[in-house]
């Protein structure tokens, strides 16, 4: 594998007096779709906020493109290439699509405005300009989330749960999606999810987490293989 564009190594990082992340390793090189995944409950969120910096690491260490990036703010991570797309899609209820994507943009102001190339990945949403975010289907809302990510033109995007209350035809299309911006563009993708179909038809390799840790890494073959992800996915 080519030298990782994030690392993460022995992390260990939690919530009031205990860790649910009890000393996390793994490796993203560049141009990578990495899937983590794990039975609810085991981190995988967490260790998601962890990297971008939403929750405070107690030991270990994140780098970023070489740097050591540990106790960076989350600000700074994004400016530095960390695009992040929550669980819950998370948009910004009350503004417009618009909006939303400015808020995006802001991310880096060096950086010129990326809309167009939002457009071209999610046409759905350029209609909906002066649509509030929150009237948005579950789909759309979806789309315009990683857009909003994607105009601040991420090096690595951290996706939580993006089938998550989708129908099965637009978590299709997001997986289309997912594979033209890492193919397209070069796109390294972190991936959380549960929708077996969707982590098959995106995922090069991937990591297991069960509390707290990585138990097993997947190649993609086994990534393919519904019986055995089902087990990772429920035991």
């Amino acid at each position: 594998m080519a030298e990782a564009l994030l690392a993460v190594r022995n992390l260990h990082a939690g919530y009031g007096a205990g860790d649910i992340l009890q000393g996390v390793d793994l490796d993203v090189a560049p141009g990578e779709i990495v899937a983590v995944v794990g039975r609810n409950g085991v981190g995988k969120t967490t260790l998601m906020k962890t990297i971008i910096g939403l929750v405070a690491r107690r030991s270990g260490e994140i780098r970023f493109a070489g740097e050591d990036i540990s106790d960076r703010r989350p600000e700074d991570r994004a400016r530095a290439g960390l695009g992040y797309v929550p669980q819950g899609k998370m948009i910004f209820a009350h503004l417009t699509v618009e909006e939303n994507l400015r808020m995006g943009e802001r991310v880096n102001a060096a950086t010129p405005s990326n809309r167009a190339l939002a457009f071209e990945y999610f046409p759905i949403l350029k209609p909906h300009l002066a649509q509030k975010g929150g009237t948005l289907s579950g789909g759309e809302q979806q789309a315009l989330a990683i857009a909003r990510a994607l105009v601040g033109r991420p090096d690595v995007l951290l996706l939580d749960e993006p089938s998550e209350s989708i129908q099965p035809s637009i978590v299709v299309e997001i997986g289309e999606t997912l594979r033209r911006l890492n193919r397209e563009i070069g796109v390294t993708v972190v991936l959380v999810e549960q929708n077996v179909g969707l982590i098959g038809a995106t995922a090069q390799r991937g990591y297991v987490l069960d509390k707290g840790r990585v138990t097993t890494e997947l190649s993609r073959a086994e990534l393919n293989d519904r019986e055995l992800m089902v087990h990772h996915l429920s035991v």
